[in-house]
């Protein structure tokens, strides 16, 4: 309720009559003043959708029409029919004496954060790109920028899509690990990015109908291992739910990960890397929310397992070279190998990622085996070999078949997902996918036939933040893939801050309508980056993003164009009229 004192005075009431609707500025608000059916009304002139001037729409039976994309307004209360538009802020009106006074300032039906939030939840069920920037970047002002997407998209992605985790899921598990790495702006992109991907990825798919817990919270590990991956190897998805979700709830996370780890690697290769990959964003996800969310997050993993391809089933791993036979014979000899590495230290020796880069699988597997027997952990080989994966990408050949830019990146995720995982638990089934994914990079090598030329350490006397914008420039061009692999290695020769070389690259992603592939493949490779123990390993993870990154720009950055409409409205800008000059800017 308004106070006496609160309104203001605006106009006569014969003037309004005569002209409505009248626009006044009150309390350095622009205020439409409406006469209709012998009632004045009062709202914010600006449409809550795109800013257009609603003393420029038309009222009807009482309705107000915004005349840029029809957006329909209760006149009392403001509320829309449209809910891409938002509901228009309404002004209480008094009439004195012949004037027209107004309340510019009026309490708000509900406190700014509950309305954002409320916002958010609408673009995830109406897929609502639009609307999905703005409450991002209203959360943000109210400090809310990270938890609050991040729990809402990550809710009603393992809600409602049936068929559960997904891309959308694991790009929003991306840019959560992505968010501390990037500036404020690209804090917001990012964000965005990840809710508008769940959104996609839910659109139009029936909801999720969840398995219970099994009962007995009783039920050891080894019992639930067992069951989970029994489920998983007759593709029976409704009791690895159970068993999955009973793990979660009784076991602590390095358990839960053994188990996951184990089911995710009795096939090879599952889903040509996937299963791991987007097990391992599900397990990174819970690290951010919360591992009380185990439950629901995991279990909706679980299709990952029961209905993957299994790569032991594709000709290329088993003709002409049975590498898939390879790896199960290693699989099997694990225990045996790690028994006799215990208490044996192992330090990778200069040649290991050059032995697993060349073309004979039975050395690969017995440089593998033998490192195990020397003490090596599953953690050091998975990031051996996610440098030889690195590697092929960094040196793969343009003139390779463009869909094959994927192969190598598959390869190189499959990795990162092993490594991270493998960080988690000291369980023998984290040494599986050392050798699944160097069958992989095996598989890969004619990708890198003839290699393509790694940029040579050298001197730069440039200013790091030119060869940034050069790089930038680099992702304005189709087919610049070379040079932004070059200017990443001028910027180490420059002795440029790698923080700043990641956050340029990942303006140029998040400025892009950039694929579920690339966005990956950039919070892979500076993660990856942080685990380098040589300058030249950094080096090699950012060249090859860049040159990744390259081959898929420029794009219509019709994300961008949204994110930017949201940020202007938020700013308070023109979007139409003779003062609109949108610029591109943020």
């Amino acid at each position: 309720m308004s106070s006496d004192d609160a309104y203001q005075a605006v106009v006569p009431l014969d003037r309004l009559r005569d002209e409505t609707p009248v626009v006044e500025q009150v309390g350095g608000r622009s205020i439409a003043i409406f006469a209709h059916d012998d009632r004045v009304y009062a709202v914010d002139n600006r449409c809550p959708h795109m800013g257009f001037p609603l003393s420029e729409g038309t009222v009807e039976d009482g309705l107000l029409t915004c005349h840029w994309h029809h957006a329909r307004f209760e006149l009392a209360c403001g509320d829309t029919l449209d809910p891409w538009a938002d509901d228009v802020q309404t002004f209480p009106v008094a009439i004195r004496d012949g004037t027209v006074f107004v309340d510019p300032d009026p309490e708000p039906d509900v406190p700014p954060a509950t309305h954002w939030r409320n916002r958010l939840a609408d673009s995830l069920q109406q897929n609502l790109d639009l609307v999905a920037a703005k409450a991002i970047i209203h959360l943000d002002d109210l400090g809310e920028g990270f938890d609050t997407p991040l729990s809402t998209a990550l809710d009603f992605g393992v809600t409602y899509r049936s068929m559960g985790w997904g891309s959308g899921l694991t790009t929003l598990g991306a840019m959560a690990n992505l968010y501390d790495d990037v500036a404020h702006d690209e804090k917001l992109r990012a964000m965005y990015v990840g809710v508008t991907a769940v959104a996609d990825d839910c659109a139009g798919e029936p909801p999720r109908f969840p398995q219970y817990e099994l009962g007995n919270a009783a039920l050891s590990k080894s019992r639930l291992k067992s069951w989970f991956r029994q489920t998983c190897e007759v593709r029976d998805s409704d009791g690895a739910q159970r068993c999955l979700r009973t793990a979660a709830s009784v076991l602590p996370p390095a358990d839960v990960v053994e188990i996951l780890l184990a089911a995710a690697t009795d096939h090879l290769y599952l889903n040509a890397s996937h299963t791991l990959d987007f097990a391992n964003k599900a397990v990174e996800t819970l690290d951010h929310v919360g591992w009380d969310r185990a439950d629901d997050v995991l279990a909706s993993t679980v299709d990952q397992f029961t209905d993957a391809t299994r790569s032991e089933e594709r000709s290329q791993w088993r003709q002409p070279v049975d590498v898939a036979q390879l790896c199960f014979d290693a699989h099997d000899a694990l225990p045996g190998l790690v028994a006799a590495g215990e208490g044996r230290t192992w330090d990778r020796p200069d040649d290991f990622v050059e032995t697993l880069l060349q073309a004979d699988p039975d050395a690969i597997v017995d440089a593998l085996r033998d490192a195990i027997r020397s003490g090596a952990t599953a953690e050091q080989l998975t990031r051996a070999v996610a440098l030889a994966a690195t590697r092929r990408v960094a040196q793969f050949g343009t003139s390779n078949e463009f869909s094959d830019w994927n192969t190598v990146h598959h390869t190189f995720s499959y990795a990162n997902a092993a490594h991270a995982l493998a960080a988690r638990t000291d369980a023998a089934a984290a040494y599986r996918p050392c050798f699944d994914g160097a069958m992989s990079v095996y598989l890969d090598r004619f990708l890198n036939s003839p290699p393509a030329p790694l940029p040579e350490p050298g001197e730069s006397d440039r200013d790091p933040a030119a060869i940034r914008d050069d790089l930038l420039g680099t992702f304005d061009e189709q087919g610049r893939v070379d040079d932004a692999g070059a200017l990443v290695g001028e910027h180490f020769d420059a002795d440029g801050a790698v923080t700043e070389l990641q956050q340029t690259l990942a303006e140029g992603l998040l400025r892009e309508d950039a694929g579920f592939h690339e966005l990956q493949h950039l919070e892979a490779a500076i993660r990856q980056a942080e685990f380098a123990a040589t300058p030249a390993e950094r080096r090699l993870s950012l060249v090859a993003a860049a040159r990744y990154l390259a081959a898929h720009f420029p794009t219509r950055r019709e994300r961008e164009q949204t994110f930017t409409i949201a940020r202007r409205l938020f700013r308070g800008e023109k979007l139409h009229g003779s003062e609109a000059t949108p610029d591109g800017t943020v």
